[in-house]
């Protein structure tokens, strides 16, 4: 499919996304079950599940969305999605996020804007950057040096775990992947802002709990974008 949509681009007045809206609609479309006109009904076979969230990803990707890209800099991204291992291209298309806190170890968590906590650590592996995103409360106890003082060595260890980690994935890849240390409503969080699903946004501020965040966009959400994909997926 990767190669089919490159060589698809070079067809004159291409568009790349509405290409990988109807080619994932005529999939679920054969091999979803449901009821005719029926979008409630609609559900994907397990080895199907997380197909949909794949797409909605690339399409979100610098891969297809060549806004604010150089030519040179998307063909470059393109050459290394073709010449790469397929652990290496998910990573590109979907990134990684994990969740470092107090509460529990570190573990991976949904790449959704949800996830973001104001006591919880992030770390982004998007492939070509690595971004490590300190919660509010985290930052702000880092910025009155609580991790210098002796009862509170369990914070400084906190704080040393997402950057033991991020240096096993950048000693391991090449190219050297960006590293970008940021705090939440800092200018750098785009980095990691850019890559979440906008589940919530200045449109449904009301509904983000207290510490989390929102993203400043239009773009619509994995969870409108599956019920778009369900109601065109059944229609006669």
């Amino acid at each position: 499919m990767i190669n089919s949509l490159f060589e698809s681009f070079l067809q004159e007045e291409f568009d790349a996304t509405r290409w990988l809206d109807r080619s994932l609609i005529r999939l679920c479309s054969r091999f979803g079950d449901y009821r005719k006109d029926d979008p409630s009904s609609f559900s994907l076979h397990s080895n199907f599940s997380l197909f949909p969230q794949f797409m909605f990803n690339l399409r979100r990707s610098q891969f297809v969305q060549v806004f604010n890209n150089s030519p040179d800099e998307t063909a470059y991204f393109r050459m290394l999605l073709n010449r790469e291992s397929i652990t290496n291209s998910v990573a590109m298309i979907q990134p990684s996020l994990i969740s470092f806190s107090f509460d529990s170890p570190p573990s991976p968590v949904f790449l959704d804007v949800a996830s973001i906590a104001a006591d919880r650590i992030l770390l982004l592996d998007a492939y070509f950057s690595v971004v490590i995103f300190h919660g509010m409360t985290i930052a702000q106890w880092r910025n009155m040096c609580y991790q210098n003082q002796p009862e509170h060595q369990q914070f400084a260890q906190l704080l040393q775990a997402p950057q033991e980690e991020a240096q096993v994935i950048i000693n391991g890849r090449f190219p050297v992947p960006r590293l970008v240390v940021c705090d939440q409503h800092g200018s750098q969080a785009r980095f990691l802002l850019a890559k979440l699903n906008p589940s919530a946004t200045y449109n449904s501020a009301h509904d983000v709990p207290p510490g989390s965040d929102i993203i400043f966009t239009d773009d619509v959400s994995f969870q409108v974008f599956c019920e778009h994909l369900q109601r065109l997926a059944v229609q006669s």
